[in-house]
């Protein structure tokens, strides 16, 4: 495309987000080989907040918003994010022009004493940063100690090795591309612990008036990973999901159809509502008010109401 001819990527400066923003790179380089493609490192709220949970600071829309002011400034021309950390609305000026193909999204265990949590005698300690993957924990879990843990993949495992938690529940994801995948000792099925939404896909955030980064980023669209990524940000969406909120939806295309599932719950009680729906994959948002309005019938806005207080 003769009219992209140089972008700067903003990315955190975590192992993890320089990972995402290094792939991203590469696959522009390749695709537009006489473009410069640079990168601008950045250090986020969410990453200079580590002495409490996201849920008690702001959520996670403290890993995005300097990479969104950097944009707004022309000093950037795109972010790449976990999309699980993309807020469920993006501010006026904003869109996600891509959503690519999703690794893992899948939780694992990670314990150098333990095979799996099923292993684990009453009273170990797991560590996790997500209200989700602490109500999966009170779900299936009761007699383990839930412990939060804060910090980019390389500090909580340190953690863990220091002998601070038994074993930590973390996303395969980001295990697998930072090639740790050693250190995960057993993927937990979604069964067990359904996915957040977006988790394993990358997103790409653009301004809304950018058409040269419109027209030449869209190639990194995955249209499935799009579509059920869009039912399960549109269940958060609904159910007011954030941080805040300990709430799983997860979908898969199977048999040409999207088949989503959603989850949402008390993490201090364990208490947890489920719902599940197939449909055509081309109308996500359909499917997903679909898998809301049977969460509601089933008292999930009375469940969030005894969450947030």
């Amino acid at each position: 495309m003769s009219n992209f001819e140089r972008c700067v990527i903003a990315t955190r400066e975590s192992p993890l987000a320089m990972w995402q923003a290094l792939h991203i790179q590469s696959v522009l380089r390749a695709r537009y080989p006489s473009a410069s493609v640079e990168l601008l490192g950045m250090t986020t709220r969410g990453d200079q907040i580590l002495d409490r949970t996201l849920s008690k600071v702001g959520g996670k829309g403290l890993f995005v918003k300097e990479l969104e002011v950097a944009m707004e400034a022309g000093e950037a021309d795109l972010a790449v994010h976990s999309l699980k950390d993309v807020p469920m609305e993006l501010p006026e000026g904003f869109d996600l022009v891509a959503v690519s193909e999703r690794e893992d999204p899948r939780d694992a265990f990670v314990s150098p004493k333990y095979a799996s949590l099923d292993d684990m005698p009453a009273g170990a300690r797991v560590g996790t940063a997500s209200l989700r993957r602490e109500l999966m924990l009170r779900m299936n879990y009761p007699h383990l100690e839930v412990l939060p843990v804060r910090g980019n993949v390389g500090t909580r495992l340190r953690k863990l090795d220091a002998g601070e938690y038994d074993a930590l529940v973390m996303a395969s994801a980001g295990l697998k591309r930072l090639e740790l995948h050693d250190r995960i000792r057993s993927i937990i099925p979604a069964e067990v612990s359904l996915p957040s939404p977006g988790q394993g896909a990358l997103g790409v955030e653009i301004r809304s008036d950018n058409a040269v980064m419109h027209e030449a980023l869209a190639f990194l669209n995955d249209p499935h990973t799009r579509a059920c990524c869009t039912a399960e940000r549109a269940v958060s969406r609904a159910l007011g999901g954030s941080c805040q909120v300990p709430l799983a939806a997860y979908g898969i295309i199977e048999g040409g159809e999207l088949y989503l599932r959603a989850l949402v719950g008390n993490h201090k009680t364990g208490e947890a509502i489920r719902s599940e729906a197939r449909g055509p994959w081309t109308e996500p948002e359909a499917l997903a008010a679909r898998v809301v309005e049977d969460l509601r019938r089933q008292g999930a806005d009375a469940i969030l109401k005894a969450v947030l207080g």
